[in-house]
């Protein structure tokens, strides 16, 4: 049997954070803005698979930057559909 591999721990894979409703609802409403309006990731990336997320669900990408420290990217998961 294959052994599993944790991406996260990954020195070039930046944190990932599902947010839970109530977060992602205050964090909308913070912003002003719809789910629809942040950018997407696809439910297909293995962070997404690592973490069980969902379509709808939304994570929190957190990066270290070497200009600004730390940077923090929201993203709204959608269903991959093939071709």
């Amino acid at each position: 049997m294959p052994k599993k591999i944790n991406i996260f721990e990954h020195e070039l894979v930046p944190t990932h954070i599902r947010l839970t409703k109530e977060e992602a609802h205050a964090l909308l409403k913070r912003m002003g803005i719809r789910p629809y309006q942040l950018p997407w990731i696809l439910t297909s990336d293995p962070a997404v698979k690592a973490l069980g997320a969902k379509p709808g669900d939304v994570i929190m990408i957190i990066r270290k930057s070497p200009t600004a420290g730390v940077s923090v990217a929201f993203r709204l998961v959608v269903p991959f559909k093939a071709r």
